[in-house]
């Protein structure tokens, strides 16, 4: 039995800047191929180094993300982690360990790729949104 609603995860996606500019018809094909999984507080959802191919966005609870040790970051209701093992499969950059028991839904990168071939119109959003993200963050100038 889902844990969410199709409108909730709709809203939950809609804050993540790699789906802000889809319309809602696409953030609702996106919500479709999600799973909705609880998670124990102490169970690790990603580990640095390792390879990824999930988004998770957590509903309630949450989680510590380290690097190299060290706290990073705490994620919690409502916040995502996990995007860009969707479009490129590199190891990821960090730990993320429940600190709380966790309600959650997850995208995969099979399901989120399958998306981004049966609807192009969709890729070009997510690569318009990946190359505004990677300029704000570039001290390159000749991005």
């Amino acid at each position: 039995m889902p844990l969410f609603s199709h409108d909730t995860k709709v809203e939950a996606l809609k804050r993540a800047p790699l789906f802000e500019s889809l319309s809602r018809s696409e953030l609702e094909e996106l919500a479709k191929r999600t799973d909705d999984l609880d998670f124990a507080a102490g169970k690790v959802l990603c580990k640095e180094g390792e390879s990824g191919g999930e988004f998770y966005v957590i509903m309630s609870g949450e989680v510590e993300v380290t690097r190299g040790g060290k706290t990073v970051a705490t994620v919690g209701d409502g916040g995502f982690f996990g995007e860009v093992s969707l479009v490129q499969d590199v190891p990821r950059n960090a730990t993320v360990t429940a600190t709380t028991p966790i309600r959650s839904f997850v995208l995969t990168r099979g399901r989120f790729l399958k998306l981004l071939d049966d609807q192009p119109g969709v890729e070009r959003k997510v690569l318009r949104a990946l190359a505004n993200r990677l300029s704000s963050v570039s001290n390159d100038p000749t991005l």
